[in-house]
């Protein structure tokens, strides 16, 4: 389901509600600003076997794999199930629902929604090429091998990637993420993204190869970032106030941006990796721990987030409203359905060793990865499902065809490297599903 690679607390008067919802009784009207809780079985879920997914996280909290987690399902616009696992740290304070954590990359499709704005006001299109709006991309080169003194060997870009091809990944970008990659170390020994401006950023790009030529091949890259900037150049505003204004102000996410409050900072969850030494989760370190306690000198639009659950519900839940929530119109319903295509070109979805293609049954769309054929893809969501995570383990799916959204938040970086934890957002997608008795509206 997701890809592997801020909001209100909930007061007295909505946790009453929730418990009445989950017993059978009627629910109490929640606040505005939060979705209402429903007895699942009102919107065909059983709780009997959605209380398989309750099993499955409560043993990873008590087997060490992790310190806590939050999960939500809402089907039909209603909440059944909002739920809590352990601590937001080994030994540390109950997890509660009001919880931030880090989203990384789970910020990718906030940005595609914010590039989207802009699209709706004839800001971009989008087979514009990217020079257009970043004219340090206008000559870019691509990679064909290394000199004997590691220099790289290129040729001239027959063109720019298009504003399409970077909301796809397809535009031949890097990210730094591969160490077997020479296009990848490069990322990381120039600290692409460690630039101290989103014009130091772009410029360092631009000197760098692309992996191959635009629009032929998918690659997880710094394309988002880019998108960020372009934001920026459009809008007239930094991202986080772009964001703010356009996004997380009119939803209502009371608990999302590039930083923590020093009033909040009691509510981050702690954050850990996987050590492949001692196979067990430790306090992360590293450059993935990213200081979010005070505002970033570069607003990272590829993976700068922190939120909640409750928060990411709410932009959620607009999605598959069609671009709408509580009166608040972010995109036209047209535009959703746009974002949540498959923009791949067939000479990447016919190339079965590509991560996204017709063999996979996966496509990706504008910053969201798409199912286009459940059965290829081994998963019982339904087909236009579209999803991503985050790097500490963050992952949603929405899936229109049966009315549903799901959001699960741990915090863990590298967490496929433990079995126990690997695939967990698929593993999850399937006890969500076994437990539908209505599936489809």
């Amino acid at each position: 389901m997701a890809m592997r690679v801020a909001g209100r607390r909930f007061g007295l008067a909505t946790a009453l509600a929730l418990s009445l919802a989950w017993s059978g009784a009627p629910a109490l009207a929640a606040p505005k600003d939060q979705l209402t809780a429903a007895a699942p079985a009102s919107v065909g879920v059983s709780s009997e076997r959605l209380a398989r997914l309750d099993a499955l996280m409560k043993d990873l909290v008590a087997s060490g794999h992790l310190p806590g987690a939050t999960t939500m399902l809402v089907r039909h616009g209603k909440v059944v199930s909002f739920e809590t696992y352990g601590a937001r740290s080994f030994g540390g304070p109950p997890m509660t629902k009001d919880t931030i954590f880090r989203i990384y990359s789970q910020t990718k499709p906030v940005t595609g929604v914010a590039m989207m704005i802009l699209f709706e006001e004839g800001k971009w299109k989008l087979d514009d090429p990217v020079s257009k709006y970043v004219p340090e991309f206008a000559n870019l080169r691509v990679y064909k091998g290394v000199n004997a003194d590691g220099s790289f060997v290129t040729e001239a870009a027959d063109r720019p990637p298009t504003m399409r091809e970077i909301m796809s990944h397809t535009g031949g970008f890097a990210y730094g993420l591969n160490p077997d990659n020479p296009i990848d170390k490069a990322y990381v020994s120039t600290g692409v993204l460690g630039s101290r401006s989103g014009q130091e950023f772009v410029e360092k790009v631009a000197k760098l190869p692309l992996v191959g030529p635009p629009g032929k091949q998918w690659k997880y890259s710094v394309a988002v970032d880019i998108q960020g900037f372009i934001v920026e150049k459009l809008s007239g505003q930094g991202l986080p106030d772009f964001m703010q204004t356009r996004i997380f102000d009119p939803l209502k996410m009371k608990d999302t941006g590039f930083w923590v409050p020093a009033e909040k900072a009691d509510r981050l969850a702690s954050l850990y990796a996987w050590n492949s030494k001692e196979k067990k989760v430790q306090p992360a370190e590293g450059f993935m721990v990213l200081d979010v306690t005070k505002p970033p000198v570069v607003a990272s639009g590829g993976g700068g987030l922190v939120s909640t659950n409750a928060d990411y519900a709410r932009f959620c839940q607009m999605l598959l409203n069609g671009g709408e929530l509580d009166g608040a119109r972010i995109l036209s319903p047209a535009t959703v359905k746009l974002m949540a295509a498959d923009h791949l070109p067939d000479a990447i979805l016919d190339n079965p060793k590509s991560e996204f293609s017709k063999a996979s049954g996966k496509g990706f769309g504008l910053d969201f990865m798409v199912v286009n054929d459940p059965a290829r893809a081994g998963t019982l969501a339904g087909k236009g499902t579209y999803s991503w995570g985050g790097a500490a383990g963050t992952w949603f799916w929405i899936d229109p065809e049966n009315d549903l959204f799901f959001l699960g938040m741990i915090h863990v970086l590298g967490k496929d490297g433990d079995p126990a934890l690997r695939d967990l957002d698929e593993r999850a997608a399937t006890l969500v599903y076994q437990a539908l008795t209505h599936p489809e509206k």
